[in-house]
Parts: C-alpha cells; sequence; structure tokens
C-alpha cells in the first residue's frame, strides 16, 4: 500500500494530478519492478536493463512512487511533485531517473518499445520492453500501426499491457468509443492475447511470464482493473482522473488505504 499512499499525497500536496489511472496501475508496476524486470537502480542506464514505458504518461505517479520504493530516486522527493524546478514533471520525462520516454502525446508509447525492442535485436542483447496503455489511449490509431508492425516483424520481446480501467479522461470509455471486444482486436492484429485481473497479483505475474515465455508474436496483456483502486471514493469515479484529493479527502483516503 506504500505506493498507493504515495500517489495519493503527492497529487494532494500538489493539487493536480492523475490519481485515478495511477491507483489502477499498482499491481502491474510493482510485480514488474518486484519480481519480473531486470533493472537496476544504481545504474538506470545499464545496457542490459529491462524497459519499461509509461505509453499514458499522465499517470506517472505510479510511476514515480514505484521508481522511489525501490530505489531510484529519495521517497521524500515525491513530495516536489509538479512543483517548479522538480524533475518530477506531471507527464513522465526522460529527464527523471528511471523513465525511458517522455510521455504527453497519448498513442505513441507502444511504438516507442517496439523501436527499443527492435534495436535490442539490432544489437543482440536480450532485454525485454514493456509498454503500459490506457484502454481509452487504445482509440489512437498510431496504438494500432504499432501493433501491426510487432506482429509482423515478430517482436516477441514485447509486451504491451492495457490498464482495463474502463474511464477516460472525464467519462466511461464506453460512451467515447466503444474498444469491445478488445481481445479479439488484439488477435486479429497477430498478437498473443492474455485476460486477467489487473489487481491481482499471481495473475500478473502468471501473464508475465507466458508473455515472455511466447516465441515468435509480441504478447499484450489486457489487465482489468478499477480506476481509482483502493479509496472508495475514486474507484470509477470519472472526476479522479484528473482531481487530485482535497486535504479533508485525503484524511479519509489514508484512513482507507492504512486498513
Amino acid at each position: 500500500m506504500d505506493v498507493r499512499r504515495d500517489i495519493v499525497q503527492m497529487t494532494s500536496a500538489a493539487n493536480s494530478g492523475h490519481p485515478g489511472g495511477s491507483l489502477s496501475s499498482v499491481e502491474i508496476l510493482t510485480a514488474l519492478y518486484g519480481c519480473v524486470m531486470r533493472h537496476d537502480p544504481s545504474d538506470p542506464r545499464w545496457p542490459d536493463r529491462d524497459r519499461f514505458i509509461l505509453s499514458k504518461g499522465h499517470a506517472c505517479p505510479v510511476l514515480y512512487a514505484t521508481l522511489a520504493r525501490f530505489g531510484y530516486l529519495p521517497v521524500e522527493e515525491l513530495k516536489t511533485f509538479r512543483q517548479l524546478g522538480s524533475r518530477l514533471q506531471g507527464h513522465a520525462h526522460i529527464m527523471t531517473p528511471g523513465v525511458e520516454m517522455s510521455a504527453g502525446s497519448l498513442g505513441q508509447g507502444l511504438s516507442f518499445g517496439i523501436g527499443m525492442a527492435l534495436a535490442g535485436r539490432l544489437d543482440r542483447k536480450d532485454y525485454r520492453t514493456y509498454v503500459l496503455l490506457g484502454d481509452g489511449e487504445c482509440d489512437e490509431g498510431q496504438v494500432w500501426e504499432a501493433a501491426m508492425s510487432a506482429a509482423h516483424y515478430k517482436v516477441d520481446t514485447v509486451t504491451a499491457i492495457v490498464d482495463r480501467n474502463g474511464i477516460q479522461n472525464d467519462r466511461f470509455v464506453s460512451q467515447v468509443m466503444e474498444i469491445e471486444p478488445l481481445a479479439d482486436k488484439w488477435r486479429a492484429f497477430g498478437w498473443h492475447v492474455l485476460d486477467v485481473d489487473g489487481h491481482d497479483h499471481a495473475q500478473v505475474l502468471k501473464a508475465l511470464a507466458e508473455a515472455k515465455a511466447t516465441v515468435g508474436k509480441p504478447t499484450v496483456i489486457i489487465a482489468r482493473t478499477v480506476k481509482g483502486k483502493g479509496v472508495s471514493f475514486m474507484e470509477n469515479n470519472p472526476d479522479f482522473h484528473g482531481r487530485a484529493a482535497n486535504k479533508d479527502e485525503l484524511v479519509i483516503a489514508l484512513r482507507e488505504l492504512e486498513g
């Protein structure tokens, strides 16, 4: 729960940010950094590291909190989120230790991750690349162009993870543009598809292991999640896509997360 507490505290202190989509991704990032990825906080640019790309870059609070908890930056630095001169900008930025791609425009992370994976192939490196996408982000045409290219070039060292929390910006995804049947779409584009409960650590780890073992095609994990997970008044609430908890709400949120 440390990462969830960090998220609500840092966004509340800044009175801005995106807590909802950060809270929905916690188990995904902690599984990757805690159990799956090969990485070294003392050497963030280690050439043989596995790469994590946060394509939905507005959810950077979950990335910053995870990086801090795994030693890439001081936990105290999280309090500087979105402050002038801080390394922790409102969208993930490559100058922050552990961040692989500057984000902001949605839809670009999968292309970037595939490029990194292809670079690894050319360099004869065995690192893996993981890309976290939002489900609303899958409205972007570039996502599907990237999906088609990864299948064509059999980029089996890249794993896409879709945070399927059902909300984009201020509305539900189905109200903006229905993306179901999502799994069938990815299969049609030539991907190995896994569908899991994104808050079940064991399911996430099992899917990541299967992705690593899959040869000849890329894998996408559709992680069914709850936006705002862990804080009752934020769960499935579009209002907390881009609104932080106020002081009174923060007290309630931290109390719930302690429980």
